[in-house]
């Protein structure tokens, strides 16, 4: 691999045929054909047969394939055919699910990949980061994710952090300056960056060297096995439950097979109903359950716009008690608009301007050579507040491109959220003048003259005080407000921050971005879900005060503070005081870090949006750190847990609707398997204690566990989500799912149809048949569970949530309920699965006591949700 950082910027750009202008059409063509796309390779994932016989590693499907072996040497061939069928298609649906869970997951992945810009046909473009090619002319600003190895060309302030190739965690200044030493460690390549890594701050042009497998990167990857995956706290959970339930089981069942024994029945029909009814018992397809589920919701909710990023989010969405947002594109429509200019002590709306004045002509020529963004083909690339400057410049014929080709930009000191300014240098008519825009309050504070039509006059404190007020009165009204000022050198220089004082103070435009039509009725939502909307901006508390009142966010209640506020409270006063402010303005990102912090002091979980570089360490530290797609930055997008594709603070309400939904969809499922489990359980438990025969065979128990547990479960995890999802308070995230309240209704519920399956048997036993009274406890027993997976969909009624509304319960009710009519009348399925033939008669008995339950649990929810009333 050539060492590239041993090159100057013109030997590089020959070396990698290519130049400033980028790469052309039939240059992307013959590097794409042999270089390919600028991506790591993955390890090799497992395949069919790996993931189909690691289903069989469970312990318990382990004691069942045992039972089996022993079956077969003992020639009961029925029960080993049905032990061998049960678990290899129980088997068939793990693998299922596990490949339906990783596309879904894979989807994801892909709609959350970085982009990058670059020059190409002489033009700026933005491309995804795996089309990104070694001779690519690659544009970093801070913020920026680099997507590729690349020599630094062109340097202004370059700063990356990359930590993630050298564990450095302090940023490095980069230059464009030649090495001369050989066999430079990776954090000494000054001159070069690298894929991973991220710009902290300035900007700089890069000529991409290596893609994909060739980066330094890429050389890390190949060493490296590929990660596991991470259970969620809810499979962790659900784990630790699992394995407790598996022990009492077993020990349950030891007791039953002893008691069995000792009643006289053979040692290994004893031992085969044991191990059957442990299978049947233990809910394990519990985690399995979870990853589907999560997995399809998250596909679901990265149509509707938000991308999660971490499963774990899904869950804490549901306890989401309070949002941190942004105000500019999250709020609002990030269409920044320039409305107003006031320049020559004069204010003139931004469609009445006269370019005839040199003053008004001036300032519009500043707003564009002081800026980084561009519009090409009505496409605008760069901040909003920017692209408002470029539309306004070319209502009157003014095109960012040509005014920025006749005064070139020599030097920058680029804008950072600490300082609130941006300065460029230009050769104006002769003359070296440097322009900067920012934050009014602190271009005033650096000002000592202002622009008049007759020149430069010193700046009196009536000047300031009468600029303040035009600004404040912008800020009224809800708009955002830039200053301008300029100030002259005798010679070219490189500027540094130190230049940027002893100002000519020119004018100001105020912009409005006005509120995104379904923010008002979002937060709405949110009030009306018990959860807390805050507006954290960077804008004067005038302005965001004025939108915060006009969404509903700020009441006659609430209060709004600025970031010096913050400063001269304590964490203890914050925390007090937290509850009653709605707006922050003028905040650094450490009192987001504060803010987020006294939140979460108090009991909250909260989500946070962002979209810059300071803002990853309070999206780290929020419960739901959020980041936005559109304009966010690849640094905030790597600390977030979700990300939205629109901005839209709209979005964030409803993935915490689908949240809740999705966590109270898994909740049902579990509820559904485990009142099934129990139902058997206590049917058991009662013949056992009274001295009656057992009410199934172990073949029985076998079909129940294969019909009853995956599809009606996985049906109830693809609910529709709930309308009503947002009328209840949060959920305690320290609440346990398996509370005493839910166990309560599991046991109540596997009770009734616990009682549902015994009155079968005892119909039957009243006729003197044995074999007949297990068959008929066997079919109601599997049908009124396949019937209680609508009993699982909603506290509700059925009625009250429509009995049509979820397709899939329906199926695989429908499915179940065939497959069983097909063993009860069918007769080799009837010998093979122990059936007494007598049962045809009986269906209709088997029927209405399958029915039972469901009658008896919906009146049960009828009367508990008033809806009588």
């Amino acid at each position: 691999m050539k060492n590239y950082y041993n090159y100057s910027a013109q030997e590089v750009l020959k070396e990698l045929n290519t130049n400033l202008n980028g790469l052309s059409d039939k240059d992307i063509a013959s590097l794409r054909e042999k270089y390919g796309y600028n991506e790591l390779q993955t390890g090799k994932k497992a395949g069919v047969i790996k993931i189909f016989l690691g289903q069989f590693k469970d312990f318990l499907v382990i004691i069942l394939l045992t039972a089996a072996v022993v079956s077969l040497f003992l020639k009961d061939y029925e029960s080993a055919v049905v032990i061998f069928a049960v678990t290899i298609l129980n088997s068939v649906l793990g693998t299922a699910q596990h490949f339906k869970a990783e596309k879904s997951l894979e989807s994801l992945k892909s709609l959350s990949s970085p982009v990058a810009r670059v020059i190409r046909n002489k033009m700026r473009i933005e491309i995804p980061s795996r089309e990104v090619l070694a001779g690519d002319i690659l544009l970093l600003e801070a913020g920026d994710f680099i997507s590729a190895d690349g020599r630094i060309i062109e340097n202004h302030s370059l700063q990356v952090n990359e930590s993630s190739l050298t564990g450095e965690s302090e940023s490095v200044m980069k230059t464009a300056d030649t090495i001369s030493a050989s066999d430079v460690p990776i954090g000494d390549r000054k001159n070069m960056v690298f894929t991973g890594s991220h710009v902290t701050y300035g900007r700089a042009v890069v000529a991409v060297t290596h893609t994909g497998m060739s980066t330094e990167l890429g050389k890390i990857a190949s060493l490296m096995d590929a990660a596991e995956n991470k259970l969620t706290p809810l499979q962790v959970s659900l784990d630790k439950f699992g394995k407790k339930l598996a022990v009492a089981i077993l020990i349950l069942c030891g007791i039953i097979l002893a008691a069995n024994v000792v009643r006289g029945y053979p040692v290994l029909d004893s031992f085969m109903f044991a191990i059957a009814l442990a299978v049947a018992a233990i809910p394990e397809a519990l985690s399995s359950i979870v990853t589907i589920v999560l997995a399809i919701g998250t596909q679901k909710m990265a149509k509707e716009n938000a991308i999660v990023r971490k499963l774990h989010a899904v869950e804490s969405l549901g306890s989401v008690s309070v949002i941190c947002s942004d105000k500019t594109g999250t709020l609002t429509q990030n269409k920044m608009v320039a409305k107003k200019v006031f320049v020559g002590w004069k204010i003139f709306t931004s469609e009445k301007l006269d370019m005839e004045d040199t003053l008004q002509r001036s300032i519009v020529k500043i707003s564009i050579l002081s800026s980084d963004a561009t519009i090409t083909d009505g496409t605008a690339v760069g901040d909003p507040t920017e692209v408002a400057f470029i539309k306004l410049a070319n209502d009157y014929g003014y095109e960012e491109e040509d005014v920025r080709d006749e005064y070139a930009r020599l030097s920058e000191v680029p804008f950072d959220s600490d300082r609130k300014l941006m300065s460029t240098l230009h050769s104006i008519d002769g003359q070296f003048m440097m322009f900067t825009k920012g934050a009014p309050d602190v271009i005033l504070s650096r000002s000592k003259s202002v622009l008049t039509e007759h020149g430069d006059k010193p700046i009196e404190q009536e000047n300031i005080e009468f600029i303040e007020k035009v600004n404040r009165e912008f800020s009224q009204e809800g708009l955002r407000v830039l200053a301008f000022a300029r100030k002259a050198f005798d010679s070219h220089v490189k500027l540094s921050m130190e230049d940027e004082k002893d100002l000519t103070f020119v004018g100001l435009v105020a912009m409005i971005d006005p509120p995104r039509e379904e923010s008002k009725q979002a937060v709405a939502d949110c009030i009306r879900a018990g959860i807390k909307p805050v507006m954290i901006t960077g804008d004067h508390k005038i302005t965001a005060s004025a939108i915060a009142k006009q969404i509903g966010i700020m009441d006659e209640k609430s209060h709004a503070v600025e970031g010096v506020e913050i400063e001269k409270m304590s964490d203890e006063d914050l925390k007090s005081k937290v509850e009653d402010i709605s707006v922050y303005a003028r905040v650094s990102p450490e009192h987001k870090i504060r803010i987020v912090k006294a939140w979460q002091d108090k009991g909250n979980v909260v989500a946070m949006t962002g979209d810059g570089v300071n803002d990853a360490p309070a999206l780290k530290q929020a419960d739901i750190g959020v980041a936005m797609g559109k304009v966010g930055t690849e640094v905030a997008k790597d600390a977030a847990s979700m990300i939205l594709v629109d901005d839209n603070f709209a979005t964030i309400v409803k993935a915490v609707s689908n949240g809740r939904s999705i966590y109270t969809n898994i909740k049902n499922s579990i509820k559904f398997l485990l009142s099934g489990n129990t139902a058997g359980i206590l049917a058991v438990l009662y013949t056992s204690v009274l001295a009656l025969p057992l009410p199934f065979t172990a073949i029985h128990l076998l079909f129940i566990n294969l019909l009853t547990d995956s599809m009606p479960a996985i049906a109830l995890g693809l609910e529709p989500y709930r309308k009503d999802a947002l009328n209840s308070r949060p959920r305690d995230i320290n609440e346990p799912l398996l509370n005493r309240s839910f166990l309560l209704q599991v046991v109540l519920e596997g009770a009734v149809i616990a009682a549902s399956a015994l009155a079968a048997f005892y119909y039957g036993l009243n006729t003197g048949n044995t074999a007949l009274a297990s068959t008929m406890a066997f079919a109601v027993l599997a049908l009124a569970r396949l019937i209680h997976g609508f009993n699982c969909r909603s506290r509700y009624p059925l009625f009250k949530i429509g009995f049509f509304s979820n397709r899939y319960q329906w199926g695989a009710v429908l499915l179940g309920t065939l497959l069983l009519f097909l063993v009860l009348t069918i007769s080799p399925l009837q010998l093979l699965f122990e059936i007494d033939p007598g049962v045809i008669s009986h269906l209709g008995i088997i029927g209405l006591l399958a029915l039972v339950p469901f009658v008896v649990i919906q009146l049960y929810k009828t009367i508990r949700t008033g809806i009588t009333k």
